[in-house]
């Protein structure tokens, strides 16, 4: 499991890297989430340890939730003031999460139809 966060966090500096070097105006993690998606797509070695190494972070993600919270609790009034952005920012950052998720999904699912599920993953 530690080779898989190791792969994560040099995916995550990846991005840094990249964002430092670019001047993109994009989250360092975002880019470093899309480039291990790239490595994951074509099959790069090693992602096998990824997927439990990202198991095991999706298992405990309450505790990762948990400081943001009392961030935003502590930090109330700052959101007060920025609200209506801060609702528009959300509303279309899970529309288009969803719709990206959604996609992703349906490429992996014909992906794993197609043969690279082992065999007899034959799903409708």
């Amino acid at each position: 499991m530690i080779d898989g966060l190791l792969i994560l966090l040099l995916f995550q500096f990846l991005g840094e890297v990249l964002i430092h070097l670019t001047g993109l105006p994009l989250p360092a993690p975002v880019v470093g989430m899309i480039l291990l998606l790239f490595a994951l797509m074509l099959g790069a070695p090693g992602m096998d340890k990824v997927s439990e190494a990202a198991g095991a972070l999706i298992r405990h993600i309450t505790l990762l939730i948990f400081p943001l919270g009392v961030g935003i609790v502590l930090q109330w009034h700052r959101y007060q003031d920025n609200a209506l952005a801060l609702a528009v920012s959300v509303v279309f950052g899970t529309l288009i999460a969803l719709v990206l998720v959604t996609l992703l999904l349906k490429v992996l699912l014909r992906r794993s139809s197609h043969g690279g599920g082992g065999g007899d993953s034959h799903h409708g």
